[in-house]
This record gives structure tokens, sequence and C-alpha cells, in this order.
């Protein structure tokens, strides 16, 4: 007996792959967030640094923008993949 849907075996393993791209962005988004905002944080500063960023160490600073940068370009990127992949975030086109 053929199977109905050929095609079933290999959707089921893109659909695998999709879960783990997007698994992978939000891990490193939730991991440069944790980065900047409490492991590479000055001490006696919650929250955003505000005038204390004139005070911190330049390489402290300078370490906690380039995980700055990391996120947001893992978080363009996952914007990105959603708006190729996911034709329901698309919306009705027009014919």
């Amino acid at each position: 007996m053929s199977d109905p849907h050929p095609t079933s075996k290999r959707s089921k393993y893109w659909r695998l792959l999709h879960g783990f791209i997007i698994l992978h962005f939000l891990i490193e988004i939730a991991y440069c967030a944790y980065l900047v905002f409490v492991v590479l944080r000055p001490d006696g500063v919650i929250g955003p640094l505000g005038s204390q960023a004139l005070s911190i160490p330049h390489e402290l600073m300078v370490t906690r923008r380039l995980y700055a940068i990391e996120c947001w370009i893992a978080t363009a990127g996952l914007v990105i993949y959603l708006a190729l992949t996911e034709p329901r975030l698309r919306g009705k086109q027009s014919s």
C-alpha cells in the first residue's frame, strides 16, 4: 500500500528543522539579554544604566555593547526568518 502523502516524512523533518531554527534564535536572544542585564551589570545598578554609563569601565561598556549588537542581530534574523517562512504572518494577499 502506498503512502497517500509521500512527503509526510520529509515535511516532518522540515518542521523539526524549522522549530530548531526558531528555538536557536530565541535561545540566542535570551542568552544575550541575560549577559547584558545580569552578568555584565555594574555593581549597584538595577535596570538601565542611565547616567551611570559614564562611570563604568570602558571594557565593560564595550563588552555590553557587543552582546547587545549580537542580540539585535539575532532578533533581526528571527524576524526575517519568520517573515519568509510563516505564511500565517503574511496576511491575506490580494489577487
